[in-house]
This record gives structure tokens, sequence and C-alpha cells, in this order.
């Protein structure tokens, strides 16, 4: 007898709606990962925005797909701030040691500093990000608080308790959405940021569960502890059996409910809007579009029964540029 869970959508428990979260979160293992190479690019510094573009399609196609929906002088910025996010995603694992790890976030932090400063360093992601902040007037704190959170990710990799895995997820992933609204002048609206804010979670969430398979290959547990233990999963285990590991599919299920709470509280917080008609605004439809491949993700998920070792689940879904395009149309996510 196969067991069944109920559908992610029936017992939503209560998340706090003041949480505050930023954008973007480590990428899939089933996208091709490279150790940084921006300078030796042959499309590198003399064409940094071109540069961002191929390296957004190349680790993070979803993001690409969704940067296609950004108005036409916005979406030099829009891969500017998600090939940055690819850059500090993808250090963990492309360094063999954790101080050459904290060497890269250095590079960064001084990037930054740079970039303010109008002294921006030769490499096409700061020279994109420079273009970006001075054309748009975007802040670098949130700049910042993504490489500070990436940086402490390097010492501590795993998280405890749920409750630090979000935090972890505000400080990257949601303020990587947070710019995305300041890109398109929308970062005073209260009620799109708190949106996103919650968004971003689910995104991250839902990002650790595609790669759960590849990170326990790789002896790494990315479901929290606290939600581990409370249900009997042994590491070892996991790593050794993969799906038959005891009590792994009821912490998949805890944690993917985790995702799908995020992701339907950023759907409330837009319905419930007095002043819209309970859809995404349109200008601000291409910043949510990235909730799309989230949704996408939790039901095949659910379809496979909560088992996230489920090779098909590994693989694009064919269908996913069709998805986001009636997304966009809707502008619903």
């Amino acid at each position: 007898m196969i067991l069944r869970y109920p559908p992610l959508g029936t017992a939503v428990s209560a998340v706090h709606s003041h949480a505050r979260l930023a954008v973007f979160v480590r990428l899939p293992a089933s996208y091709p990962r490279h150790a940084s190479s921006s300078a030796h690019s042959p499309i590198g510094a003399s064409n940094p925005e071109a540069y961002c573009s191929d390296l957004v399609r190349k680790h993070d196609y979803e993001s690409y797909l969704v940067g296609q929906f950004f108005p036409q002088e916005r979406q030099g910025g829009y891969y500017a701030l998600k090939a940055f996010a690819v850059e500090l995603a993808t250090v963990q694992d492309n360094v063999s040691d954790v101080t050459i790890g904290r060497m890269r976030m250095q590079f960064w932090r001084d990037a930054i500093k740079g970039i303010q400063m109008n002294d921006a360093p030769r490499h096409p992601v700061a020279l994109a990000l420079a273009d970006t902040m001075r054309e748009h007037h975007l802040q670098s704190y949130y700049l910042k608080r993504i490489v500070d959170a990436r940086d402490e990710e390097l010492m501590t990799p795993m998280h405890m308790t749920s409750e630090s895995l979000v935090s972890h997820a505000e400080s990257t992933s949601s303020s990587l959405l947070y710019l995305q609204l300041a890109l398109l002048n929308l970062s005073s609206d209260s009620t799109l940021s708190h949106a996103a804010s919650h968004l971003g979670v689910a995104q991250t969430l839902t990002i650790l569960l595609r790669a759960l398979a590849f990170h326990a290959k790789h002896g790494r547990m990315v479901i929290p502890a606290e939600i581990t233990a409370k249900h009997g999963v042994r590491q070892e285990e996991v790593f050794r059996e993969g799906p038959t590991a005891k009590g792994i599919d009821e912490a998949v299920y805890e944690f993917a409910t985790l995702a799908n709470d995020h992701l339907l509280t950023a759907r409330t917080t837009i319905e419930q809007e007095p002043r819209g008609d309970g859809r995404v605004p349109s200008i601000a439809m291409p910043v949510f579009l990235a909730g799309v491949p989230v949704a996408n993700y939790l039901q095949r998920l659910e379809k496979a029964n909560f088992n996230a070792f489920e090779p098909k689940l590994q693989l694009r879904d064919w269908k996913l540029p069709w998805h986001v395009w009636r997304g966009h149309y809707k502008r619903m996510f």
C-alpha cells in the first residue's frame, strides 16, 4: 500500500506576516555549474550585459525565461542582478576550502564598495551591476545583505531550525526580489514588498527541495535538523539509501508544506489588497513570475507523492515556458 499525503493546499500553517524576506537561493543541482571565470570570457568586460544574460541562461534557465518579460530597457539590470546571485550561490560548490570561498565573498564586498565610489573592478558582473545601480538608483544595502548571508552559509551550511533557514532566505532570495521591485520603481509599495518577502522564502525552500538528491549524494542535508529529527530521519541513511530512508518522505512533505505556506501567503497578500483587482499589477508581474516555477515544482512533487528523489523531478519541465507566459498573461503566479 502506497502512502498518500493530503494535498499541499489543504493545510496551510500560519506564517509570520511581518517576516521580511530577501531573494536568491542556491541553484538547483540539475542545472550546470562552473567556477567563476568571468574575467576570461570572450564577452566579459567588453560586453558585461551580454555576459550576464548568458551566465543566467546557462545556470538559472528559469530566471532567464522570466527575464524575457521585463521591459526591454530593464532587462540588462535584471540579468545583472541575477548574474550576481549566480556568482554568489555557486561559490560554495566551486571552492575546495572555506577560506577561498570567503575570499570570493570579500571580493564582492570590495566590488560593491568600488561601485559606490564609481570604481568598479574589471569584472563583467561588477561592471553590469555598476551600470544598473547608477541608471536605476538601486541601494547597495541588499547586495551587501546577500553577500553577508552567503558568507555565513560557508561557515554554517546546515540549518538547525526552519526559522534559521527562513532568515537566510529573507537575506538572499527576498533581497533580490526587493531589488527587482526597485528596478521597476516599485520599492515603495508595501503590499508588493510583503508579498515578495514570502515569495522569496518559498523560492529558496523549493530550490533546496529540488537539490535534495544532489546534496544527499554529496553528504549534505538541506532540510533543517528540527524537521528531520521530528520524523526520525538519520542523515547517514538518507545519504546511503535516498528515498527509502526512514522518515525522509514525511520530512519532505513538511518542508514542502512550509514552502507552499509562504507561496500561498504571497498570493493572498496581493489578492486581499483593497486597491487592486485580486491579481498582480501588470507593472509588477515580471518580478512575481518567479513564483511560477515554484508552484510548478511543488505540484510536480505532490504528484510524485513527495519523493524528492524521483528522477523526473530533476529534469526541466518542457511546459514551463508556457506556464510562465500564461502567468504573465493572467497576472497570476
